[in-house]
């Protein structure tokens, strides 16, 4: 990829390995069960991909397009379905997979539409936590890392769109994370 952007703080290496550990808890979790995958775009699309390969299971899986941030660093609070899932939910188990857990109000939001569909079951795995941002209480059932409170990108988070591709979380200290 050329020369490392940012300060890395998770290496490509260890979250192969985080991920690994997380399908394979998943997997004993829903051994019996009908699993849909829902991925929530964009930040999500690189630990999504990850995360369903190293689920051993034949699993289903949909994405939903949400907004909250646009293009600014900070949320706007204000959280809206962009893209809807293609499938409904009801009386099916869910795995709702998110990039990063700040403030909590996208979780909030989406624990409340996705609850109004009936499904069998609802929990939510994400990669990163950041709990010192967190502005409501939320409760995240697979967590791959726990992270300072400070600005990252890469592996499918961005800033302002960008950097996304990057094989590893870094830290973008140029960025105030409000």
């Amino acid at each position: 990829m050329g020369p490392i952007f940012g300060r890395p703080i998770i290496t490509q290496e260890e979250m192969r390995k985080r991920i690994k550990e997380l399908g394979l808890r998943i997997a004993e979790d829903y051994r019996d069960k009908d699993l849909l995958l829902v991925g929530v775009l964009k930040g999500a699309f690189a630990f999504f991909a990850d995360l369903a390969r190293a689920i051993p299971l034949g699993l289903q899986v949909d994405f939903i397009v949400v907004k909250s941030y646009g293009f600014r660093s900070k949320s706007s609070g204000q959280v809206e379905i962009l893209f809807d899932l293609d499938e409904d939910i009801a009386g099916k188990d869910i795995l709702l997979v998110e990039d990063i857990v700040d403030s909590g109000l996208t979780l909030k939001f989406l624990r409340k539409e996705m609850t109004l569909r009936q499904p069998a079951s609802l929990r939510f795995c994400t990669l990163l936590d950041k709990p010192g941002r967190r502005r409501t209480d939320v409760k995240i059932d697979y967590i791959g890392f726990t992270i300072p409170n400070k600005y990252v990108v890469g592996y499918g988070l961005d800033y302002q769109n960008k950097y996304r591709n990057l094989p590893y979380i870094a830290v973008l200290d140029q960025v105030e994370d409000e």
